[in-house]
């Protein structure tokens, strides 16, 4: 009885409009995860997503998976509906493929602030302990953040890749790994291999970087994806094997990148689907 109690008491100190606006983020947080695979459908979609997860998380701040799944939305789309777009159209517009890269460094940013945000919000005072020069002050990690952490390292990567002009952005390449890595000796098999791949390709990115700690992270998040996941199989493509001019390997990789997307054709592996045909295109102006 006390505890029922206690739940009315609770329920009552909340508005109506909170309920039904907190209910409403829940809902889109999950429906933000929904696979779909028909980029056109998707990319028509996320916009207005994106926006109206916006408005409702000025309403209800505390919504950490809200704020996970707007910093989802956000990387992927500057990755896959602008970026890329970027990239294909570099050789015929470079003036428009500029604009473009400088819109996805803006959506990276964004990502990047809604998870750094709900961090902070989580834990209190966490960019700060982030920033520290003293392993022992760097923030601790719970399990339920991982998925935050990630995301927010990611966008940030996505970001500092895009911002090679702006030295105070590339500057914080080595926090960005610091991020990703106190994710990763968290939880290292999350998200089937998505944060081994984000290790790998941030070892790759980070200057004296090593290769063979960059293929270690590729084949572990390529074992951990168990033949599901394209990504780490484009991302070793692109990273290990087009640098070392291994034109085979390059090609090999792409096409069991192809019959993975071709197996489970969900979001992400029709975007690497599009990136891997779009790769095996261009192969010969890349080597």
């Amino acid at each position: 009885m006390l505890g029922t109690s206690c739940l009315l008491l609770g329920l009552a100190a909340c508005s109506p409009k909170h309920l039904i606006v907190q209910g409403i983020a829940d809902e889109l947080a999950t429906q933000g995860q929904a696979p779909e695979d028909d980029l056109v459908l998707a990319r028509e979609a996320s916009a207005f997503y994106l926006k109206l997860s916006e408005g409702l998380l000025r309403e209800v701040p505390d919504n950490a998976k809200l704020a996970e799944s707007l910093a989802t939305g956000f990387t992927q789309y500057a990755y896959a509906f602008v970026a890329f777009d970027a990239e294909r159209l570099e050789a015929r517009d470079a003036k428009a493929a500029q604009a473009l890269r400088e819109r996805a460094a803006r959506l990276y940013g964004r990502a990047h602030r809604h998870a750094m945000a709900a961090l902070e919000r989580m834990n209190p005072g966490f960019r700060k302990a982030l920033q520290s020069n003293q392993p022992a002050d760097w923030p601790q990690l719970r399990a339920d953040q991982i998925g935050l952490a990630y995301w927010a390292a990611a966008s940030w990567g996505g970001l500092i890749s895009l911002s090679k002009d702006q030295p105070d952005t590339v500057a914080d390449l080595p926090l960005a790994m610091r991020l990703a890595r106190l994710a990763y000796d968290k939880e290292p098999g999350y998200g089937n291999g998505s944060l081994a791949g984000l290790m790998g390709s941030f070892e790759v990115a980070r200057p004296g970087g090593s290769s063979a700690q960059a293929l270690q992270y590729f084949d572990s998040a390529i074992a951990l994806s168990a033949q599901r996941s394209a990504g780490p199989l484009v991302a070793k493509a692109e990273s290990i094997a087009l640098p070392a001019g291994n034109r085979p390997e390059f090609e090999a990789l792409l096409q069991q990148a192809l019959a993975v997307s071709a197996a489970h054709p969900d979001l992400q592996n029709t975007v690497m689907r599009e990136r891997a045909l779009w790769l095996l295109g261009t192969a010969d102006d890349l080597f």
